[in-house]
């Protein structure tokens, strides 16, 4: 069964990394600028190393233009 996840999502940052807030509840910090999805992809490259899952298996559900987003995981 897919499992979702809400992700709290800081671009910019100085300090890329993942943190774990609750079950199923991330803060993702990454270095992209949040223009032309660049953001979006190196937020599931990182969820998905955290994860230790292949990134295909990562899937944004909502909020693709927000900081607040939705993912679903494929198992």
């Amino acid at each position: 069964m897919a499992r979702l996840l809400t992700v709290k999502v800081q671009t910019r940052s100085k300090t890329p990394g993942v943190e774990e807030l609750g079950a199923n509840v991330f803060r993702v910090r990454v270095t992209a600028a949040p223009e032309k999805g660049r953001a979006n992809r190196e937020v599931i490259e990182r969820l998905a190393e955290h994860l230790a899952v292949p990134p295909s298996r990562l899937t944004l559900v909502r909020g693709g233009a927000s900081s607040h987003k939705i993912f679903k995981v494929e198992p």
